[in-house]
């Protein structure tokens, strides 16, 4: 198996398809008799399923609404360490390069050294929250099914057990679920080919021929860092790519998430918010592309063992390619309930899923950004609260 097949198997699969105190008697009416362990579900008011700001965030506000970590609310997580998907990201996106990172609410982010990487700095702020807050964060837990119980249920099938919840909020984010496009030739290339979620930083590209695929922030961060110790670096995108000058301003940015918002609501797969408010031109980026380095090429056709090739004869030769092509949505523990529609998304009202209004999605289309996450963390839980207090129907 060569490299790049060994990379897909592990990280490209097909996308799948009463009152609190008033709720039935523990467990009764599941259908699940055991977790596999011989243990029967252990009874929740509400699942919480990822630990990172949408987790945290909507943790918080369960606690501010009197639900218990352990009896009233669970959060899982699957990661090692406090800290979500920051404490993957490569040792030089320093904490003052984070681009739009917004402090959990009750606690602010103060006094952080700029130059430290941000998953130290972020990963200890998150487990300082955790502790602040008693949120009793279970990890790690690989949660690999939410599917109907009985009794209005929803059973939560992880490595731990399982939970029977009255309502969930998914909060699992994207880094689980990195995008990466197929093209003829890919299997065939000899050089080496890894993805944003597996970048090591620049040193590993020292005097190599880079290309870099992909339009988006991330790709840009690589771009200019690697430029300054490879041979050569090549960037290649589908689409021109959109650079915002000046300040971005709340009117731009409500503008930016009503996009994404209508996305959803009709069921389609979501865009990232930074795909439709486009790439703040900062001064670093002035000089780069002053100096060429973010001279963009179109999408190639076909890969090519020793580089990459156009359908007009146009080649160039690579030692790595970079795929910075962003994420999907984690939601594959999902698919038991059927809330795709046709499009291909699930589709929302704020954060409800329009199926099922037990299932709550935080982090999922215009709430895919921190601030975006705490906003819809607190609107999920209150909508859940409501929801558990009148013992409403709840599925579609």
């Amino acid at each position: 198996m060569n490299n790049i097949q060994a990379v897909r198997e592990q990280w490209t699969q097909d996308d799948p398809g009463a009152a609190p105190g008033a709720s039935p008697a523990p467990g009764a009416g599941l259908t699940a008799e055991s977790d596999g362990r011989g243990r029967s579900p252990q009874p929740i008011e509400v699942a919480v399923i990822g630990a990172g700001q949408a987790g945290l965030s909507s943790a918080y506000h369960l606690r501010r609404r009197g639900y218990e970590p352990g009896t009233g609310f669970v959060v899982l997580d699957h990661s090692p360490a406090p800290g979500g998907a920051w404490q993957f990201r490569w040792p030089t996106l320093t904490y003052g390069k984070v681009h739009g990172m917004h402090a959990l609410p009750g606690m602010e982010l103060t006094g952080a050294d700029p130059a430290r990487p941000s998953a130290e700095v972020i990963g200890a702020y998150f487990a300082r929250y955790e502790r602040a807050f008693a949120l009793q964060v279970r990890r790690p837990v690989d949660v690999s099914a939410v599917r109907e119980g009985g009794e209005g249920r929803l059973l939560v099938e992880t490595s731990a057990g399982t939970w029977a919840a009255r309502a969930v909020i998914n909060a699992t984010g994207t880094w689980d679920r990195p995008l990466w496009p197929r093209y003829p030739g890919q299997e065939t290339f000899t050089g080496r080919q890894l993805h944003t979620a597996r970048y090591p930083g620049p040193g590993a590209f020292t005097g190599q021929r880079v290309i870099v695929v992909g339009g988006g922030t991330s790709a840009v961060q690589h771009l200019l860092e690697i430029a300054e110790v490879a041979a050569t670096t090549t960037w290649v995108t589908r689409r021109p790519p959109l650079f915002r000058a000046g300040p971005f301003g709340e009117e731009q940015g409500r503008a930016a998430v009503a996009l994404v918002e209508e996305r959803v609501r009709r069921g389609l797969p979501p865009q990232s918010v930074v795909s439709v408010t486009g790439l703040p031109m900062t001064e670093a980026m002035e000089q780069a592309r002053a100096a060429g380095v973010l001279d963009r090429l179109p999408m190639f056709d076909e890969i090519t063992p020793g580089g990459v090739a156009w359908a007009d004869g146009r080649t160039i030769e690579a030692d790595v390619i970079l795929w910075a092509t962003g994420f999907r949505p984690a939601i594959e523990q999902l698919a038991p309930l059927r809330l795709r529609e046709p499009g291909g998304g699930i589709a929302l009202e704020g954060t409800r899923a329009v199926r099922d209004a037990r299932v709550h999605l935080v982090g999922y289309g215009p709430s895919a950004s921190t601030i975006g996450a705490n906003r819809a963390g607190g609107a999920a839980v209150r909508e859940i609260h409501r929801l558990l207090r009148q013992g409403a129907p709840v599925a579609a």
